[in-house]
């Protein structure tokens, strides 16, 4: 078994999904947490295109949370039986990966007024849009989980994506059973129950 190091700021945010997938896969990492003021600095120029996160792999350094989750699941049976759900999979993280973006606009835009026009949108609009196209998918598959039987990346992915919405808005999900369900099914794998119970609040 190779040795994983994993390095990331000391929050949720994109790289967490990275956390979900070696805890449900039962695999052992370092998790290497950095604090913004020590980046940039030497932290920033030891890691592959001044980016975090990244992942060493019997300390060679791999960077992009997105390749390093894929990577995490295909070694270790996060994803689907065949190519074709291995397909399904790769399209339900890229939904999440378009929601987040539009998350990420939203909160860090700098324009007092813009920030409040493009929350509202959101909210109001981006966020519905995004749990209706769950809620399809997981109506169609029948089983509770995204694609196929099983737990998967496609399921990490929306759980790691929603985390700040059903903080914010819960009432939102008395329209969407099915991503309700898929949430708590995730959340009770009892290979991520400790990590989830245990792990520090963080705002994103």
């Amino acid at each position: 078994m190779p040795t994983y190091r994993y390095i990331y700021f000391d929050l949720r945010g994109r790289g967490e999904i990275v956390r979900l997938c070696f805890h449900a896969a039962g695999v052992k990492f370092e998790d290497v947490r950095i604090e913004h003021s020590a980046w940039p600095g030497k932290c920033r120029d030891a890691s592959p295109f001044g980016q975090l996160p990244y992942l060493e792999i019997d300390g060679k350094k791999f960077p992009q949370s997105l390749a390093i989750s894929q990577y995490i699941a295909r070694e270790h049976g996060l994803y689907g039986n065949n190519s074709l759900e291995n397909l399904s999979i790769d399209g339900v993280v890229g939904l999440t990966i378009d929601y987040f973006n539009l998350w990420a606009k939203a909160n860090f835009e700098k324009d007092a007024n813009r920030k409040t026009e493009l929350q509202t949108k959101l909210n109001s609009e981006d966020l519905p849009t995004f749990l209706q196209q769950l809620e399809k998918l997981l109506t169609e598959n029948k089983t509770g989980y995204f694609v196929g039987k099983k737990l998967t990346l496609a399921d990490l992915a929306v759980y790691s994506t929603l985390e700040n919405s059903f903080r914010d808005f819960p009432d939102v999900y008395t329209k969407y059973p099915q991503v309700v369900g898929n949430r708590k099914k995730v959340g009770s794998q009892p290979q991520l129950t400790a990590y989830l119970s245990s792990r520090k609040p963080t705002n994103i």
